[in-house]
């Protein structure tokens, strides 16, 4: 029965009961007694800058939402075992109170699996160094750690419960479990009893799984309330009918609804057209249904936290997660906000008063970036270990040996088994001979003398987020042989560049123009007395890392696409002081070593690879 009653007081409803729950009679939420349809959006906290969590959550209230949807990535929170990070720009309960300032309900999905394309769907990358884990399963070490995990977080939840004067209505447990190989109910049920016994029973607690029979038997579980995820492709009747099978009664919930979709470096910019995410949404709510949208602002994958697909070969996520949302990467309201805004005014009445305008934006212009670094000094760190499982989270490992022999005529330097995760960047004397890609690019020739250094800096390109191959270990996972000899007796260095950067590294170097292989350019400006948004392209670059005073602003592959610009936020700059800006080049900078800050993002251009692309 996919009916709805348009009355909005059921008999025997009271205004003073301050409560959430399922009206399984009506087919509705009640929220204080009274029947309640939402409409929400999906934004990430850990994806927009804290100094403008407030700017992207009053344009969402003022587009006629009036609840918003969270994830919380638990890798994000818990970088080591044990080892609890909550402020700043991971200040959950900060950016909770300023959602229930805005007069906006919460929908919370902490997981402890999101997948959100983000760094192996927030899962702590720490768990695999227990190689033989099974992940979202009852696997005794995984529970274990999501066990602890949860005892932290739920706790900081409960007081912001509806029921317990916060504004979270509802809290999915797991997330799109039925697409996991794994289909543990155990493990489901477990969760379950966590959830249950740390936030008591009154809390609405739900699952989210796509629209097909295998996801919905494997995702769903008696005691979670199943909803289902679609976007503007799919028929929203049948959709619906599909829920129906799993909860024959009660509201019927599209948890994700598609508003765009993500990007892969090398592949278009994905977009959805405004008009048929309108048409469907207008559907949707005419059937009375509860929506949340995804995205309705995506934000920026700063740093290395994007994450990756495995479809018919590894695909890493841009460093951008505009999404073709609502609301673009920068918080600025779009053509298809204003066409979402015109249909939810069709079922409810929008605030009063304009919709709050785009943040300025300001083209700096060129900025030099001439001083050049090749050297490790500083950053590696030493683990004398050998070919050994040194652990780092995240960005890059420095491998080096010795070549066992004299290699005259060039011979093949290969990564068995697809063995580099995710590339390398390889070097003899401190020399470029080219880059190893995850399947892609599996061999270089070489050629060198007994004794000459090799080495291989490897860089992780994000964990994959979504489906049975998230069990990602990064580095050289197999073998790396050399002719027909296997290398061996490696020296392992994880090199901790974030927190050298932050510490005004690397120092003042020699001016250089057109270097090739991994080097570090520094450069410094100044802005006219503001602190403006800005994009930053990287003309004649090829691919790296960037960091302006400190932070870092994520991967750059301008000859992959189709990203060319990084998005700048204005809260990142000085305007009374100098702007350092350091640039990691991993395979060949430009002539002359510049940077372009622009007034507008480019999003969508992709190349034919070449190849100096692809050594």
């Amino acid at each position: 029965n996919l009916d709805w009653d348009l009355r909005t007081d059921l008999p025997g409803a009271s205004s003073t009961d301050r409560s959430f729950r399922i009206d399984y009679v009506n087919n509705c939420f009640l929220k204080d007694g009274a029947r309640f349809r939402y409409i929400s959006g999906s934004i990430h906290y850990f994806r927009v800058p804290p100094a403008y969590w407030k700017d992207r959550l009053l344009k969402m209230y003022m587009s006629g939402l009036n609840a918003v949807q969270i994830y919380v990535p638990w890798n994000y929170h818990e970088p080591q075992p044990g080892v609890y990070n909550f402020s700043g720009d991971r200040d959950l309960e900060k950016f909770l109170n300023l959602v229930a300032e805005l007069d906006l309900l919460v929908i919370l999905r902490p997981g402890p699996y999101i997948c959100a394309e983000w760094e192996m769907g927030g899962l702590p990358s720490w768990l695999l160094t227990k190689p033989d884990i099974a992940l979202r399963t009852t696997d005794s070490d995984y529970l274990q750690a999501v066990d602890r995990w949860l005892g932290v977080l739920l706790p900081k939840i409960k007081p912001h419960l509806y029921h317990n004067g916060g504004n979270i209505i509802s809290v999915q447990v797991e997330n799109e479990y039925g697409s996991y190989y794994a289909c543990d109910y155990n493990y489901m049920r477990h969760l379950l009893g966590v959830f249950r016994a740390s936030l008591g029973e009154e809390v609405v607690l739900f699952t989210t799984d796509g629209t097909s029979a295998s996801e919905l038997k494997c995702g769903t579980l008696q005691g979670l309330y199943a909803t289902v995820d679609f976007g503007p492709e799919e028929n929203v009747t049948e959709a619906f009918m599909l829920q129906r099978l799993y909860e024959p009664k009660g509201p019927l919930v599209n948890s994700e609804y598609y508003t765009g979709w993500l990007d892969y470096w090398g592949e278009a910019h994905s977009t959805k057209s405004a008009k048929k995410v309108a048409n469907s949404l207008q559907k949707i709510l005419e059937m009375g249904a509860n929506v949340n949208m995804y995205m309705f602002q995506g934000g920026t994958n700063f740093g290395y936290w994007s994450g990756a697909d495995y479809k018919d070969g590894y695909k890493p996520i841009t460093t951008s997660y505009d999404y073709d949302a609502p609301l673009s990467e920068a918080g600025d309201p779009t053509d298809k906000l204003y066409i979402i805004r015109s249909v939810i005014s069709k079922f409810q009445e929008l605030p009063a008063g304009p919709m709050p305008p785009p943040t300025p934006k300001f083209a700096y212009g060129y900025v030099s970036v001439p001083q050049v670094s090749e050297s490790w000094n500083g950053i590696a760190v030493d683990t004398s270990c050998g070919f050994c499982s040194a652990f780092q989270a995240h960005g890059f490992m420095l491998y080096r040996t010795l070549l066992p022999q004299e290699i005259v005529e060039s011979a093949l330097l290969s990564a068995s088994g697809n063995g580099v995760h995710d590339l390398a960047y390889v070097l003899l004397n401190g020399e470029y001979q080219g880059t190893l890609e995850r399947d892609r690019v599996n061999g270089i020739n070489i050629s060198g003398q007994l004794g000459d250094t090799l080495d291989l800096v490897v860089e992780s390109m994000g964990r994959i987020n979504f489906g049975a191959n998230d069990s990602d270990f990064k580095g050289l996972i197999h073998n790396i042989t050399l002719g027909t000899s296997i290398l061996s007796d490696w020296i392992i260095y994880p090199l901790d560049i974030d927190t050298a950067v932050a510490h005004a590294w690397p120092p003042t170097a020699q001016s250089s123009s057109g270097h090739r292989g991994p080097a570090f350019y520094t450069g410094t400006f100044t802005t006219p007395g503001i602190s403006e948004d800005s994009y930053l392209k990287l003309p004649g670059w090829t691919k790296g890392q960037v960091w302006i005073n400190g932070f870092n602003l994520g991967r750059f592959w301008p000859v992959r696409g189709p990203q060319q610009t990084l998005y700048v936020p204005g809260s990142f700059l000085s305007g009374s002081a100098i702007n350092t800006l350091v640039v990691l080049e991993l395979q060949e900078a430009p002539d002359n070593p510049k940077v372009l800050f622009v007034s507008r993002p480019l999003l969508n251009v992709t190349y034919n690879y070449t190849h100096k692309d692809r050594k």
